[in-house]
């Protein structure tokens, strides 16, 4: 439960950070301008604005920075190993395909002990 919160703590980080980023102002006005030509530093003051963003985005970097590496850790801990998901379908089915038999046979019914040799002309159904 606590990884998943935290995941959804690191999108919310990243999506705030983005805009965050895109709202500051460059030399050539950055996304900022694009919105009323700097409408947003005449609401928040000239420079004092500047120095929010900045210490916001410090912030905010720190943040992604160190949930980055904390998701890392515990998701590192939550799986021993490689998945394989073909090697969890085998384990599961294990006991539903009889040992001794290939699949051509299980699929076309044929009985090998009667015959000697899988009939190979009974009617595939692929």
């Amino acid at each position: 439960m606590l990884f998943n919160v935290l995941i959804g703590l690191h999108v919310l980080v990243c999506l705030v950070l983005i805009l965050v980023v895109l709202l500051q102002s460059s030399k050539g006005g950055g996304l900022a301008g694009a919105f009323g030509g700097g409408g947003g530093q005449t609401m928040f003051g000239g420079q004092e604005t500047a120095t929010f963003l900045s210490r916001l985005t410090t912030y905010l970097a720190v943040t992604f920075m160190v949930l980055s590496l904390l998701l890392a850790l515990m998701s590192a801990r939550r799986t021993s190993g490689p998945r394989s998901v073909v090697r969890e379908a085998a384990e599961q089915q294990r006991n539903v395909i009889p040992s001794g038999q290939s699949l051509d046979q299980i699929l076309s019914g044929s009985d090998t002990t009667r015959t000697g040799a899988a009939d190979t002309s009974a009617a595939r159904p692929w």
